[in-house]
């Protein structure tokens, strides 16, 4: 019978000496998985170390952009911003929520990173559309209704709500069917509407009933509004009416398509 070929007994000799090609790849393969992993690990770990734990990516300043009533100080302090800390640790959400909690003026605000070391605060304050009379003070209502800030003196161009709606007769029904709530939303949503121009001649928004809105000029002139539908069209018609009748003191748009003025 004949023995083993070459071939044969060179396979059996790399087998039992463990050194075949197969077997090197895999103890290769097996090696570069686990360089790898310690390497991820210690990356991963370094990473984590710069970030929280070092003191090269912490926070040293706040700016603090888009104020315009509010001082950066009362920004800063509403914020609340941990000066010191890591930067990656600060809860950005966490922080604009402080600043809207405390600080109603604020419409809008964006926190964000700025690396190395700055935490940015970008603010926009809430504008004015209208004045409620609060004692001897004065609650400023924005374009959506939110009563924001109470101040003692009233800022110019903003125009005084005044609730004439009687208890009598049609005032007295329109007051009863819509709530003085609505009544002065209607307000603001007229108030809101007005250009920029009739604004600032705008000394009060005087509401009657829902659908008997009338503004009072300067010079003593009147403007009949009516309800606060259709506010851009009869934004739109005013204005072409003042110029058009620059001498009248009475105007009418509450049906913007047949507005209408007078001299007395």
């Amino acid at each position: 019978m004949a023995g083993p070929t070459t071939r044969e007994r060179g396979e059996r000799q790399q087998e039992s000496s463990g050194s075949s090609p197969v077997r090197r790849i895999k103890r290769l393969r097996l090696r570069t998985i686990v360089i790898l992993a310690v390497a991820l690990v210690l990356v991963s770990a370094g990473s984590v170390w710069v970030l929280y734990g070092s003191s090269w990516l912490r926070v040293e300043r706040v700016p603090v952009s888009g104020t315009r009533v509010l001082t950066p100080a009362e920004v800063l302090d509403a914020a609340a911003v941990p000066v010191g800390a890591p930067l990656a640790s600060v809860d950005t959400d966490a922080v604009a929520a402080r600043m809207r909690h405390k600080l109603p003026r604020i419409d809008t605000v964006d926190v964000s990173r700025s690396w190395p070391h700055d935490i940015e605060l970008k603010v926009t304050e809430r504008t004015p559309v209208l004045l409620v009379r609060k004692g001897k003070n004065f609650v400023e209502v924005d374009h959506k209704g939110v009563r924001f800030a109470t101040v003692a003196q009233a800022p110019k161009g903003v125009p005084l709500l005044r609730m004439s709606a009687s208890a009598s007769g049609s005032a007295a029904a329109s007051l009863r069917r819509f709530g003085t709530d609505r009544l002065v939303r209607e307000a603001v949503l007229v108030a809101g509407e007005l250009p920029g121009q009739v604004r600032r001649l705008t000394g009060t928004v005087e509401v009657h009933s829902y659908d008997d809105i009338r503004l009072e000029l300067t010079g003593g002139r009147t403007v009949a509004w009516g309800s606060g539908e259709n506010g851009r069209a009869k934004a739109r018609t005013l204005t072409a009416l003042m110029k058009a009748a620059s001498g009248a003191r009475h105007f009418d748009v509450s049906v913007p398509t047949a507005p209408a003025s007078s001299a007395s």
